[in-house]
């Protein structure tokens, strides 16, 4: 096929990247990447996506999943890979970028939310882990401010701007971690049987359209992270897990239709 034409469909274009990436590195944004085209449709041309339609793409996950950034930006690569090959005149890539404020924002809020955090053992053991090291980045980030510092020629001091802006971003992670951990209640993981699926199961997907199956753990908005199957309570399709039985069949909805899964097993 002649992959200098602006004819690609999405499953073609996903396919000549996928090839294009090493073998390491191809088996999660395969996962991502198919994910992206099934939600608009595996045949519908790459030409015909619109900026709009690719920022609300966004939306399909909850805005608080804390794995956000990382499963866009490789949606993100993607759309880059595409728009330098000369497949789509239009820079979508640039569209999933714009909404990483709002998912800053959304995190950086979070720490207001009232109430009991439910986390897992494994979730709060992790969330202490990453609040150990990046109160060791902080001591590093206040260094690296000192020292950008005396750089008296503040007009274009960007070594002590981006020092600022990395501090400022641990600072508000700090804060919010320490408030999730003193707020988390540990969810009860001795439970052998699940009859219906809650935050701490582990469920397995079957996608009725192709076979496909997909393993999720459901988990708190805090401590959700796609890449890892990690799928926030809060999510469309965690949503749509919650609550149901095995061998149910829960529908999530896309611009290319209703998606439809069957619960295949719940484990805890």
């Amino acid at each position: 096929m002649n992959t200098d034409k602006q004819d690609l469909s999405l499953k073609e274009a996903a396919g000549h990247y996928l090839a294009s990436l090493p073998p390491e590195g191809r088996g999660l944004n395969q996962q991502e990447i198919y994910q992206f085209v099934r939600w608009f449709g595996w045949e519908r041309l790459l030409t015909s996506l619109t900026p709009p339609e690719v920022a609300h793409y966004a939306e399909r996950l909850s805005l608080s999943d804390t794995g956000y950034i990382k499963k866009f930006e490789l949606i993100r690569i993607f759309l880059t890979y595409v728009s330098k090959r000369g497949w789509c005149k239009k820079n979508l890539a640039s569209h999933l970028k714009t909404r990483q404020g709002k998912a800053k924002k959304s995190v950086s809020s979070k720490q207001d939310l009232p109430g009991t955090t439910l986390l897992t053992r494994q979730g709060f053991t992790e969330l202490e882990a990453e609040l150990v090291e990046l109160n060791g980045k902080r001591s590093h980030a206040i260094d690296e401010i000192r020292k950008a510092a005396a750089d008296k020629d503040f007009r274009e001091n960007a070594p002590l701007d981006a020092a600022r802006e990395e501090r400022g971003y641990l600072e508000g992670r700090i804060k919010e971690l320490e408030g999730t951990l003193k707020s988390a209640t540990i969810i009860d993981e001795e439970q052998k049987v699940a009859r219906r699926a809650s935050i701490g199961d582990n469920v397995l997907l079957c996608d009725e359209a192709s076979g496909e199956e997909f393993r999720y753990m459901i988990v708190s908005p805090r401590e959700a992270d796609p890449t890892k199957g990690k799928i926030s309570s809060a999510s469309p399709i965690g949503k749509a897990m919650t609550g149901r039985a095995q061998n149910e069949v829960i529908e999530v909805a896309a611009p290319a239709g209703k998606l439809l899964y069957r619960i295949k097993k719940i484990e805890r």
